[in-house]
């Protein structure tokens, strides 16, 4: 259970303590993408949506759920996030919007949670905003694309969903 840090020598859940650890600058990206019909694609491109403008409002939601992260997930540090972006990639041949997430901080610890978090609930507010006119969408491929900084260095994904 050692590789697990989270959880101590005992079996018992803990928050990591960072106290010794160096701040450094971390950042991380994360993508979660939201597969549609294409009337809600159209609908969403055009911005005729009834509840408004489904992208910036989800932008919104994003960047305030990577700030409220540690109030979501019970072992994540409280942090001082010094950069939260939420951007749309969309495409019109597969009705798929991909939304990808950026945080970054300096500190002792890093922030790929708050990136995960951040498109996980921008994607949940896309849904939320146009399930009147498709309750089928779906959320797929919520995943780390990349993070630097900290004792455990970069890490890029392969093969992410592009």
């Amino acid at each position: 259970m050692s590789e697990l840090t989270h959880i101590d020598d005992k079996g018992r859940v803990r928050m990591v303590d960072v106290t010794q650890k160096k701040p450094s600058q971390r950042t991380a990206v994360a993508q979660a993408m939201v597969h549609m019909s294409a009337e809600t694609f159209q609908r969403i491109a055009a911005g005729t949506v009834s509840k408004g403008n489904v992208l910036e409002t989800a932008r919104i939601a994003g960047v305030m759920a990577a700030k409220k992260t540690a109030d979501l997930i019970p072992m994540c540090h409280p942090l001082n996030l010094t950069h939260v972006q939420v951007d749309f990639f969309s495409d019109a041949a597969s009705h798929s919007i991909r939304i990808e997430g950026t945080a970054r901080i300096f500190d002792q610890t890093g922030v790929e949670m708050e990136a995960l978090t951040a498109v996980s609930v921008a994607a949940l507010t896309l849904y939320d905003m146009c399930k009147a006119v498709d309750k089928a969408m779906t959320i797929t491929d919520v995943c780390l694309l990349e993070k630097t900084g900290g004792k455990s260095g970069s890490f890029v994904r392969e093969n992410a969903t592009p």
